[in-house]
């Protein structure tokens, strides 16, 4: 597979074209952002840990039945992936109130959220990523009727198999974006699934085992991140 034109260049990951159309390869970097860009560090092996946690996140919900775009580890840092026709939204669950949701509606940090919210976004970097509804995603041709509620029910799928797989390691999986393609006509899985895209808490003693971290200058970042995959059973070397 011949690696080409960089098409896409985003806050962590590179995209780039290949010799075949239908395929893609992402670059997963060891930079590292938070605040819409305001802050940004290199970490050493963030790209490396972020992509072999997504291929194995990825295998393991394609054992479960979710279409993905992911098909193989091509480097270190380097996956192959289907080339999809992004959707612009994100779609976030949340299991435990923190973060924006508390900011937004005054609610308990750290309470138990039963049943589970679900919120879409629209991506966007320049608009700060604002909350949007199906109303202004189909209005504005974003996704149809059909592929809004695949996005939703692929989603609780989501959460359902992963909440098991991180609560089996000790981990609560606290909330998670997610974001989703077309491809031959099937809505997939799409961009990742890592630490720098979810909440990740110690079940015992709640310690933060995600990019928060970095937000929230605590240190111990990439080690966080391959804490949370040597619980899994992630294979780093």
């Amino acid at each position: 597979m011949e690696k080409r034109a960089e098409l896409y260049r985003g806050k962590a990951k590179s995209v780039y074209t290949t010799d075949d159309p239908e395929r893609l390869i992402l670059h997963f970097r060891n930079d590292t952002s938070a605040f819409d860009g305001e802050k940004i560090e290199q970490l050493e092996r963030k790209g490396i840990v972020n992509n072999k946690f997504n291929a194995f996140i990825m295998q393991k919900l394609e054992e479960a039945g979710i279409p993905t775009q992911h098909d193989k580890i091509i480097a270190d840092d380097e996956c192959l992936v289907k080339n999809l026709d992004m959707m612009p939204v994100e779609c976030v669950i949340r299991n435990i109130a923190t973060g924006s949701l508390v900011r937004r509606l005054g609610v308990e940090d750290g309470m138990d959220l039963i049943p589970a919210t679900f919120e879409f976004f629209l991506k966007n970097d320049e608009l700060h990523d604002p909350m949007i509804n199906d109303y202004h995603i189909k209005t504005f041709g974003w996704a149809n009727e059909d592929e809004i509620e695949k996005m939703k029910a692929l989603t609780f799928q989501v959460n359902d198999i992963l909440s098991k797989l991180f609560k089996d390691a000790n981990m609560i999986l606290v909330d998670y974006k997610l974001e989703f393609g077309r491809y031959n006509g099937e809505v997939l899985l799409g961009d990742e699934f890592t630490p720098d895209g979810c909440r990740l808490w110690d079940i015992d003693t709640r310690e933060k085992l995600d990019k928060d971290r970095f937000r929230q200058g605590l240190g111990g970042v990439v080690e966080a991140y391959e804490e949370v995959a040597h619980r899994l059973g992630v294979d780093l070397d």
